[in-house]
């Protein structure tokens, strides 16, 4: 995986406008998205190099490039993980506010109330290496401290389970796999480069990968692989040993009872997805266009929960 690539989910946005095609193999989406976005990135990298803060302060108003979603037990509010920085919004809100600083927070999970880890790049009044590493907030995302490999790790997929927490380092494009929060790490062997990863919400050493080769599922905290699926990925879900879902580039919500091997359509989100996470029962799903749609029937129906 080319070391500029940014953010799986934008090269899905600009593949499949390029490929309509359901029979285009995962493959060749990942090579055509990669070649685009080489370039966009490296614009990111020079517009912060250059320290225009007006222009970057103006982009930091902007709700948009979702990364990544999670429901802050402490409120039940949501939470947006954007290129622009974390954004809000409480139950009943449909127009999230900015919190915190203006940094790019790409992967981003959840670990209790008023609990996150992220990790991404800095802003342009912040005088840090351009990959943060693992960092942590502990006050709902108003200030973030710096926990491990500050300049070492881009993690382009976050997942965590209490202290467990598995993350896919996009720049490096190696998965490493902490015990302590993220305070420590072990890597391991991806068996590709990874777009998403849930974890078996009864065991936290499970975990189903998606990759741009499909489908692979590991039971030793991702020291061995098993291949599930060649012709399937996309973002994932896992809110019971049950259900399991994944959102394809397509929009078409997919349902699995056995770990990943056989899935149904059970529904549409109605657009390309950015973002997707389960809050026990309720499913939520970001689109490219940074609205974030709401379901609580299994994802059989959606409605908007948030727009920017």
């Amino acid at each position: 995986m080319p070391p500029l690539v940014h953010s799986w989910r934008l090269y899905l946005e600009v593949a499949l406008r390029l490929i309509k095609s359901p029979r285009c193999t995962i493959s060749l989406l990942v090579l055509l998205v990669a070649v685009v976005s080489l370039s966009a990135c490296g614009a990111d990298e020079a517009t912060l190099s250059e320290g225009d803060g007006a222009a970057e302060a103006d982009k930091g108003a902007a709700l948009e490039h979702v990364h990544g979603l999670g429901v802050n037990p402490a409120d039940g509010r949501l939470f947006i993980a954007t290129h622009n920085g974390m954004f809000t919004a409480a139950e009943g809100e449909t127009t999230p506010e900015p919190v915190g600083a203006r940094q790019d927070v790409m992967g981003f999970s959840v670990i209790g109330p008023d609990r996150f880890i992220g990790s991404g790049h800095p802003g342009p009044d912040q005088d840090l290496p351009p990959s943060l590493g693992l960092i942590e907030s502990r006050d709902g995302g108003e200030t973030w401290e710096s926990i491990s490999l500050l300049g070492e790790a881009d993690f382009h997929v976050l997942e965590s389970a209490g202290e467990k927490v598995y993350g896919f380092d996009g720049a490096q494009g190696r998965l490493l796999v902490s015990s302590d929060a993220g305070q420590s790490w072990e890597q391991r062997v991806a068996p590709a480069a990874m777009f998403d990863l849930a974890i078996d919400p009864e065991d936290s050493s499970s975990v189903v990968a998606a990759t741009e080769e499909g489908l692979f599922s590991s039971t030793d905290e991702g020291r061995s692989w098993r291949p599930l699926r060649s012709d399937l990925a996309g973002l994932l879900a896992w809110p019971n040993e049950k259900r399991l879902y994944l959102i394809d580039g397509e929009g078409r919500v997919q349902l699995s009872a056995d770990g990943g091997a056989v899935w149904e359509t059970v529904g549409s989100v109605g657009g390309q997805p950015a973002a997707l996470i389960a809050n026990q029962d309720e499913l939520y799903a970001a689109l490219v266009d940074a609205t974030v749609q709401h379901s609580t029937d299994g994802g059989a129906t959606w409605t908007v929960r948030t727009a920017p």
